[in-house]
């Protein structure tokens, strides 16, 4: 992948940012994500801007410790950082945050939000094959169109929500399209650069340019295919990780950096702010756009639900479609539930006759000796 290329996504943060500033001088509204299950398509039907908020730097955390406990998630306590020292500049733009109830620590931390900004929390169902679930997730995303009606001062149509969808639906088919080049062997992208990508889609201004560049990007290096296979053809094989588990961002990016820099390569990311979400397109067959936004949105593969089939079918199907050699399973300190899912996670890895790691860490660099050895370790293993 050409390095200007690369650049543009690089810099898309900060662009859209400069971007988002001058729209809402214009008077165009913000809303805050924190989580997958936020359907965006309502933000976007109320002519407003989704931007994603998960905190993925150390920096931060230090302050939210005055509030929050310190063996608390560091996604949780940098989220709650950015956002109290007012160093995000998406959080201090948007004029409403949306919030779930993935985890406890979530939840009660959106608590104390309510003192920064106006907050709504949907509450989520941790069971996704029950009537009562559906009916319980339908009313929440009416509630959600309700609240942003009122907070931003529109009317939410249905077609404008199906437009929307049409649109969503064409974002995650560009970013899956990015994605699957790495079926390739060699990857014509590496973890770095993949995670680069589908990072920055969080902070999109523009939904229609952002998919116009993910096409150009993907044409660029489809047409790169035959020249970067002829330059990889006398080098050695590098073996394939596929990495599971807890959302990874840029700033807490560094068990990719320490594969790749012992000569492996991450060719896929499973988790939430990746491939994780992206086969969900939403269907446009029913007649209430609503049903269909729950219908999609409540088979997202989170840990937090019970029981969590679909995770492990995509894993299943990630290892050998991305001809993984090896699985990493990240867990950041402190979530419980995908660190109880890594006992299922090693029996279906294992069970296929691969290496499999499963890591706790934090966004702190302190362990970064001890992850480096136990990867190269277990990279020891692919044969």
């Amino acid at each position: 992948m050409q390095q200007r290329e690369l650049e543009v996504f690089q810099n898309l943060r900060g662009d859209n940012m400069i971007r988002i500033k001058d729209m809402k001088e214009e008077g165009k509204k913000v809303v805050g994500i924190y989580c997958a299950f936020c359907p965006s398509e309502l933000v976007l039907a109320a002519d407003a801007i989704p931007v994603s908020l998960c905190g993925t730097k150390e920096e931060p955390i230090p302050a939210a410790e005055k509030d929050l406990p310190r063996n608390l998630c560091p996604l949780i306590k940098s989220s709650y950082g950015f956002a109290i020292t007012d160093t995000c500049p998406f959080f201090y733009y948007s004029d409403v945050i949306i919030g779930e109830t993935t985890c406890d620590g979530k939840k009660k931390m959106f608590e104390l939000m309510e003192n920064l900004k106006p907050v709504h929390v949907m509450q989520l169902p941790h069971r996704k094959n029950s009537d009562a679930s559906m009916a319980l997730w339908v009313e929440e995303i009416r509630e959600l169109r309700k609240y942003l009606e009122k907070q931003l001062q529109v009317k939410i149509t249905d077609d404008a929500i199906w437009k929307a969808v049409d649109l969503r639906n064409q974002e995650r088919r560009a970013i899956k399209g990015i994605c699957d080049l790495n079926k390739m062997d060699p990857a014509p992208l590496t973890g770095l650069e993949l995670l680069t990508i589908v990072w920055a889609k969080g902070f999109s201004a523009d939904k229609n340019s952002s998919i116009k560049m993910l096409n150009e990007l993907k044409s660029s290096i489809m047409g790169e295919k035959n020249d970067h296979q002829k330059l990889q053809r006398y080098k050695p094989r590098r073996p394939r990780v596929l990495l599971t588990g807890c959302p990874t961002g840029m700033g807490s990016e560094k068990v990719i950096r320490l594969v790749e820099e012992l000569g492996a390569s991450v060719v896929a990311l499973e988790n939430c702010s990746s491939y994780k979400t992206l086969d969900l397109l939403v269907s446009t067959e029913k007649e209430d756009p609503i049903e269909a936004l729950a219908e999609s949105y409540l088979k997202i593969p989170c840990s937090c639900m019970s029981p969590n089939e679909y995770r492990f079918e995509l894993i299943d199907s990630m290892i050998q479609e991305f001809s993984a050699d090896m699985v990493i399973d990240l867990t950041w300190q402190a979530c419980h539930t995908y660190n109880i899912e890594a006992h299922y996670v090693e029996k279906l890895v294992k069970d296929k006759g691969l290496p499999y790691l499963h890591l706790e860490s934090d966004y702190s660099n302190s362990d970064l000796e001890i992850l480096k050895v136990r990867i190269e370790a277990t990279l020891e293993m692919v044969k």
